[in-house]
């Protein structure tokens, strides 16, 4: 049997990256899955693509996880189409670097509004629907919170904010059988590393040279992470917070 056979899992920000990476994978083990977007209906609809192609279940839900309602909306549109949810994977996220000379109060908020509010109302809802049989959550950070390269104030605090979010929910939520872990990648090819133009400078070159694994990650690298901390192989780890950087530390 399949390790997430008869499972709901919601994957927020799961249109592009990581996130895609990580549905698709969700799904190749059994899981139903929801691709969560807020913009980018064509890329949601593709991977919703992928994973039916391929003998799975999956549905696109827009939304901004900023928002409860959006939210609400979300874990009603979920239990509509598969039932109440399982596995949580608070993916979600944005950034822009950028130095303390170019730190505004729209681009702070922008941030923590999604990386971390998002973040916190997605798991407030997930509470609700795990009560009585317990559930999954898993929060994606950074490696940027162990590197704290310069230019990264903001994102890297957002980070360092989920990374203290996971410890205290996991005390908060395990007498409620509610594990709370999360995933920290290091560099990982992606759409967005591609437009920031992180893949090809400098800095991917330095990532490279430091990694111990010789290379960048790719979403798959972090999508099979994801599925152990959702699967029962992970049954007896909470408030974990798993490096998955190719060895940078």
């Amino acid at each position: 049997m399949k390790k997430l056979a008869n499972k709901v899992a919601i994957v927020t920000g799961a249109s592009k990256g990581i996130g895609a990476g990580i549905a698709k994978s969700l799904a190749a083990e059994g899981a139903s899955v929801v691709v969560n977007y807020a913009s980018s209906s064509q890329d949601a609809d593709k991977v919703v693509a992928d994973i039916t192609s391929a003998g799975g279940k999956a549905i696109a839900v827009k939304g901004d996880v900023s928002k409860t309602t959006d939210i609400n909306n979300l874990f009603a549109e979920t239990e509509k189409a598969f039932g109440k949810a399982d596995v949580v994977i608070n993916n979600a996220g944005v950034y822009q670097m950028g130095t303390i000379e170019t730190v505004t109060e729209e681009e702070f908020h922008r941030q923590f509004n999604i990386n971390v509010l998002g973040l916190l109302f997605t798991s407030q809802a997930a509470v609700k629907h795990f009560e009585g049989k317990g559930g999954s959550i898993i929060n994606i950070g950074s490696a940027v919170t162990r590197i704290t390269p310069p230019g990264s104030a903001i994102y890297t605090a957002t980070k360092g904010s989920v990374d203290v979010i996971t410890e205290v929910l996991s005390k908060e939520l395990g007498p409620k059988n509610i594990r709370v872990n999360a995933i920290n990648p290091g560099m990982i090819e992606t759409e967005g590393t591609h437009t920031a133009g992180f893949i090809g400078s400098d800095f991917h070159s330095q990532m490279v040279a430091t990694t111990p694994l010789g290379r960048i990650g790719q979403p798959d690298d972090i999508a099979q992470v994801a599925v152990f901390l959702a699967s029962d192989d992970s049954k007896w780890l909470t408030g974990e917070k798993l490096l998955a950087s190719g060895g940078v530390r």
